[in-house]
């Protein structure tokens, strides 16, 4: 997991996501995501296997890579 970009009171954070076959996937590690307390915004991309995320600074980044193995 890397921060990017911090800017105001939001962190940017990429994580790479592995195992996702289809639209579908990316749909549920999307929805997954954006249930985290503080997440703003989600974006997963199936062909760099990545998650881009802003967040508050406050997340826990553990509940993010939880909700993505659930």
């Amino acid at each position: 997991m890397s921060a990017v970009h911090q800017a105001d009171d939001t962190l940017h954070v990429s994580l790479p996501v592995e195992g996702m076959h289809c639209a579908s996937c990316v749909g549920r590690v999307e929805r997954s995501l954006s249930r985290v307390p503080g997440v703003r915004r989600v974006a997963v991309n199936l062909a760099t296997e990545r998650a881009d995320i802003d967040m508050n600074h406050d997340v826990d980044q553990a509940a993010l890579i939880d909700a993505v193995r659930k």
